[in-house]
């Protein structure tokens, strides 16, 4: 299998992600590059989803809090995907880009500074081959949805029923 990093690959996609959204808001008549990025997001986030933060929690116990954090924000940036689809619909999406690109660019700081290079120092390498192949050609299952968009968590689980 590939023996190329995984954090440069995911910080690959972030760059490509960015460049599109980027483009739409220099631009916002033009969908194309908003329809290839908004698409390649969501194939990130599944991917990081489904395959990488389960193995990163499995490898190291200790992120499991930095990943919470980032499976929030996945749920954050996923409204702001659906919001700015429906505004780019209308002719109305350039600020909604202007607010992804601050959003993913704080939280791509914290996955390309924290998350990533564990994925290179921790993930067994049958795991880091899973990962390297659905990165080169693994698809976005139709209809998926980020895991706290799909299954809300309560801003205050302790006070549930008070």
């Amino acid at each position: 299998m590939q023996t190329g990093s995984l954090a440069a690959a995911l910080e690959r996609e972030h760059h490509e992600i960015d460049a599109g959204i980027a483009a739409f808001t220099a631009a916002p008549g033009d969908r194309q590059p908003l329809t290839r990025a908004v698409g390649a997001l969501r194939r990130h986030i599944y991917l990081e989803e489904e395959f990488l933060f389960p193995l990163l929690r499995e490898a190291e116990p200790g992120l499991a809090a930095p990943v919470f954090v980032m499976l929030r924000e996945h749920a954050q940036i996923w409204g702001t995907l659906e919001a700015l689809e429906r505004a780019a619909d209308a002719g109305t999406g350039a600020t909604l880009g202007k607010r992804l690109t601050v959003q993913l660019l704080h939280h791509n700081l914290k996955e390309e500074k924290i998350l990533y290079p564990r994925a290179d120092e921790a993930l067994p390498p049958a795991a880091a081959d899973r990962l390297r192949v659905f990165l080169s050609s693994g698809e976005l299952p139709e209809g998926w949805v980020c895991l706290l968009k799909a299954r809300p968590v309560s801003q205050n689980p302790g006070r549930a029923g008070r």
